[in-house]
């Protein structure tokens, strides 16, 4: 969800039944709303026989067990191959499955850095993220203070992440939705031209893939 209305100062705003107890362990607070919402769509799932707890349990473990790493390979091929490049941009979700991330049903849409704009990725609502690329989302971008802020204020958010832009850089920050994940494609570090691509995915990290840092400009040999 993407609106470029209401903002000035060149900032754009861009949206088988079983039976056990649910008393949480003593060191954890009470179940919240949407963990009661949460488990009781996970027994109705097994009960109608949609799903089975293994396969819940498994696709748990394959969350779980991704990380950044994933992200960063598609963006060091995107700077690498322009056609690549081109096909992800056009169509994420269709560009990643050729390296064997399935990211359907939900679209990715790919946002470029340039030199005139930046992007930043935020869920307003809740704490919608491209998780098959870059696995759990970190605890502040699930925040009320990010989630909020980012919208009214992002140079100064930037700024807290240690991240000064050129004033005359437009910047735009893109919603995500239950229906819709955003990805932010980096522009490429100067003085790379000989750089592998693990080189280059090692300057990738999962914050300026959401668009609050910028690559890194050395990588360890």
């Amino acid at each position: 969800m993407t609106s470029e209305d209401n903002y000035s100062d060149n900032n754009v705003v861009s949206k088988q039944v079983h039976k056990h107890d649910h008393t949480p362990p003593a060191d954890q607070g009470p179940v919240t709303q949407v963990q009661a919402i949460q488990i009781a769509m996970q027994e109705l799932l097994i009960e109608k026989g949609l799903v089975c707890a293994e396969e819940i349990r498994e696709t748990v473990e394959l969350i779980d067990s991704i990380t950044p790493s994933r992200g960063a390979e598609v963006v060091a091929r995107a700077w690498l191959d322009p056609e690549f490049k081109s096909r992800l941009l056009h169509n994420g979700t269709a560009a990643c499955l050729e390296m064997g991330i399935d990211l359907r049903p939900t679209p990715l849409v790919v946002v470029e850095n340039t030199s005139l704009i930046h992007n930043i990725v935020v869920c307003t609502l809740c704490s919608c993220y491209p998780r098959m690329l870059l696995g759990l989302p970190p605890d502040w971008y699930k925040s009320t203070a990010y989630r909020s802020r980012i919208i009214i204020e992002p140079r100064v958010v930037l700024l807290e992440f240690g991240t000064n832009l050129n004033p005359e850089l437009s910047i735009r920050v893109h919603d995500s939705t239950a229906d819709m994940r955003y990805l932010v494609l980096p522009q490429r570090p100067n003085n790379t031209e000989n750089f592998s691509l693990n080189q280059l995915t090692e300057l990738v990290t999962r914050d300026c893939m959401i668009g609050v840092t910028l690559p890194k400009n050395s990588v360890t040999s």
